[in-house]
């Protein structure tokens, strides 16, 4: 097995645009065959200008996308008298706010009400039965497309810290502190790390490999560099750097802009 070799964009926004057009062309060929869409989805800064792409496309030339479901990666956790559960929805940092708004909001806005996504289309994991997740998804046939983003300093994906065993499946993990500063990044209203949860539940490394019928991994800007060379050099999964899960899937692919491959 090789490593995969990248396609590399101009820019983040010419990524997004290309990405978008092509997701959206996925799309609507799963609508003309009769089948439901499921696209995995991380929150943050990566996946955001093929988002906003799609949602200038679709105000552009509406689509049918009512049969997306939106298969979130991952959400933070706070103690509560009943244990650990997600973060409230209304917190800047909420992975499900972030779905509601930055994804499904951003693709609804300007189509009919009948060419929307369903809010009861927009699936994350549950902390009291994680493992229940991989199995709703298997039901739904899997993942047609995964969108994938890697840690800048320590390549994790999703939550998933490094030495995440290749057959780990979603659960919840304590985070590790790079995770957690990578995530001051993705949520500048952090005012210290302090006030990022030490706690998440996320989707596993087989989860996305074993689930998904192909992968996309979106890499851009010079902080993600390191990223960048780590993850166009290994031929298969390794634990130190998860989001190498990449290489580990099907129709695996690498998407990065000039300034991540340093072209």
């Amino acid at each position: 097995m090789s490593a995969i070799k990248p396609q590399v964009f101009d820019n983040a926004e010419t990524l997004g645009d290309a990405f978008a057009a092509r997701l959206l062309g996925m799309i609507a060929d799963a609508a003309s065959a009769g089948r439901d869409f499921l696209l995995g989805c991380p929150g943050g800064r990566s996946p955001r200008p093929a988002y906003q792409a799609m949602g200038h496309m679709l105000a552009a030339a509406p689509q049918d996308i009512s049969h997306v479901t939106i298969v979130m990666m991952d959400d933070y956790l706070v103690e509560t008298s009943a244990g650990l559960d997600h973060v409230s929805v209304d917190s800047h940092f909420s992975c499900r706010r972030f779905a509601y708004e930055e994804i499904v909001g951003v693709l609804n806005a300007a189509l009919p009400e009948n060419f929307r996504i369903p809010a009861e289309q927009i699936w994350f994991p549950d902390p009291k039965d994680p493992a229940a997740y991989d199995a709703r998804i298997e039901a739904a046939g899997g993942i047609d497309l995964f969108i994938l983003a890697s840690g800048a300093s320590d390549g994790h994906v999703a939550f998933n810290p490094r030495g995440s065993g290749r057959w780990s499946r979603t659960r919840v993990v304590p985070l590790a502190e790079e995770t957690r500063r990578d995530n001051m990044k993705t949520f500048p209203d952090f005012r210290s790390l302090d006030e990022v949860p030490g706690f998440g539940v996320t989707v596993g490394i087989d989860t996305i490999a074993r689930l998904s019928k192909a992968a996309v991994m979106i890499v851009w800007g010079d902080g993600k560099r390191l990223a960048f060379d780590r993850l166009t050099s290994v031929p298969d999964y390794d634990p130190d750097w998860p989001a190498s899960v990449v290489a580990a899937c099907r129709a695996g692919e690498i998407l990065a802009d000039r300034a991540a491959a340093q072209d």
